[in-house]
């Protein structure tokens, strides 16, 4: 028996035709197959899904990147401002002290002037102390400043007075011979340089002195200058009204006499 050819309804005319017909023998119509029930048609459908979904994760990538990149570029545009401004108002800070520090310098007296500079002359050639320097401002034997003028000077001086108070050591140290405690002394002293006692100390402390030798080269002038015994200049340089030197040290200038 013959297979029964399947059958179909024209879409135009309604008829009954065979399946395998592409044109109605009643209407002449053209009778192709949807293009939805096409293989590549539904192929296509799937690519385009692909690359869609595809675009969509990278733009979320992008997106994801940008919010991390956006709040350190961000931040970083904040901090580069924000120094900017620190630096503006730095500047302008400096231009108004600039400005009132003129302004204050062009009310001072020219003897309130005078008076700084010869202090400042003081302390860099004579390495004088605070005290000193004011005492010598304001001596009728001196400088004869007025108090205020002396007191404007040492307030507004620029100076270093523990540095003053070494190098004033040294000088002693180096073309007196002095002892350690003589020294301090001489630096405290109200008939010497009047410095304070932290400055004293400070001295002592950090110069460099042989003290040994100090007291040798004492020992060697009296012995020279005054021909003492070696008796008589061990004491006089322990003696407490006299040089100050340590019993140690004493004695190692009298072993060393020649």
């Amino acid at each position: 028996m013959a297979k029964q050819s399947k059958m179909i309804t024209c879409r135009h005319c309604g008829n009954e035709i065979a399946a395998s017909a592409k044109v109605c023998p009643h209407c002449g119509g053209k009778n192709k197959k949807p293009i939805f029930k096409k293989w590549w048609f539904w192929a296509i459908i799937v690519i385009i899904l692909i690359a869609v979904f595809s675009g969509g994760g990278s733009d979320s990538a992008k997106d994801s990147k940008a919010a991390e990149t956006t709040p350190k570029t961000v931040e970083s545009t904040a901090a580069a401002e924000t120094e900017a401004t620190r630096k503006e108002t730095a500047a302008e800070t400096k231009k108004e002290t600039e400005i009132q520090t003129t302004e204050t310098e062009d009310k001072v007296p020219s003897e309130y002037k005078s008076a700084l500079k010869r202090a400042e002359s003081y302390s860099a050639m004579m390495h004088m102390s605070k005290q000193g320097i004011y005492d010598q401002l304001t001596s009728e034997y001196g400088d004869k400043f007025p108090a205020e003028a002396a007191q404007y000077a040492v307030d507004n001086m620029t100076a270093d007075w523990n540095a003053n108070a070494l190098a004033k050591a040294e000088t002693y140290s180096d073309t007196m011979y002095m002892s350690k405690k003589g020294i301090y002394d001489q630096l405290i002293s109200e008939y010497g340089e009047k410095f304070t006692e932290e400055e004293a100390q400070y001295a002592v402390d950090n110069m460099e002195a042989d003290w040994n030798e100090n007291a040798l080269k004492k020992a060697q002038t009296y012995q020279e200058s005054m021909s003492m015994s070696a008796a008589g200049i061990y004491d006089q340089l322990v003696s407490e009204y006299g040089e100050q030197f340590t019993e140690e040290e004493a004695q190692y200038a009298i072993d060393h006499l020649e």
